[in-house]
């Protein structure tokens, strides 16, 4: 089994929860779904179309703010973002538009126009989308073409920390949760595309690409 992110072939079965098994690379440390048991688009889509996500709830723009309260104070003031899987009621891009910020959405279901993934932007963000992803060493490629040099890359998604029993996490008994990522795996992604890396809260992770020279 090749690990999506990294490509190491070494990737055993690591545990098997609600019914599908799951595998962790030796290399970078990411738990991922083996893919006979995702999901076909549509039933991911009808999955996805059950979020409520209203840019009118308190509670949720509190969480969303776990990860731009950080981003915002390292960005230059009326920065061009990407809100990258906005899902069916974009909210994140919404909140930093009202704090000055230039925001472009992209979602492969929702907003699915691939002209703006061909623009650089001072900041892409990916709240709760990361784990969705079937091939998460292709979205880091493209998250490094997308950040203009000194960008940086908001991440948000549960990370999997030695404390938690994988079985019987509430991350996984979402189906289309199908990549978990550890810090070692935060290391990782930051070592293979040059970026620094910083943890400012749980479940946040900022990446910094560098500057030009």
């Amino acid at each position: 089994m090749s690990c999506p992110l990294c490509g190491s072939a070494g990737a055993p079965l690591f545990a098997e929860a609600g019914g599908r098994a799951y595998h962790r690379c030796e290399l970078c440390g990411l738990v991922f779904l083996h893919p006979s048991f995702r999901l076909d688009p549509r039933d991911e889509r009808a999955r996805y179309e059950t979020h409520e996500n209203d840019p009118a709830d308190p509670r949720y723009r509190a969480f969303l703010d776990r990860l731009a309260e950080p981003l915002v104070e390292r960005l230059p003031p009326g920065g061009e973002g990407l809100d990258y899987g906005s899902g069916p009621g974009p909210t994140l891009s919404v909140m930093l538009e009202e704090r000055g910020f230039t925001m472009t959405v992209y979602d492969p279901f929702f907003a699915p126009d691939a002209q703006v993934l061909g623009r650089r932007y001072d900041f892409v963000t990916c709240t709760e989308t990361a784990e969705h992803f079937f091939e998460p060493g292709l979205e880091f490629e493209r998250f490094d073409g997308l950040l203009r040099p000194g960008g940086w890359l908001g991440v948000m998604t549960g990370l999997l920390t030695p404390d938690i029993v994988f079985e019987d996490w509430w991350y996984v008994r979402d189906p289309t949760h199908v990549c978990f990522y550890t810090p070692e795996t935060l290391g990782w992604i930051a070592e293979r595309h040059g970026w620094r890396l910083v943890i400012p809260r749980p479940n946040v992770a900022l990446f910094e690409k560098p500057g030009d020279d």
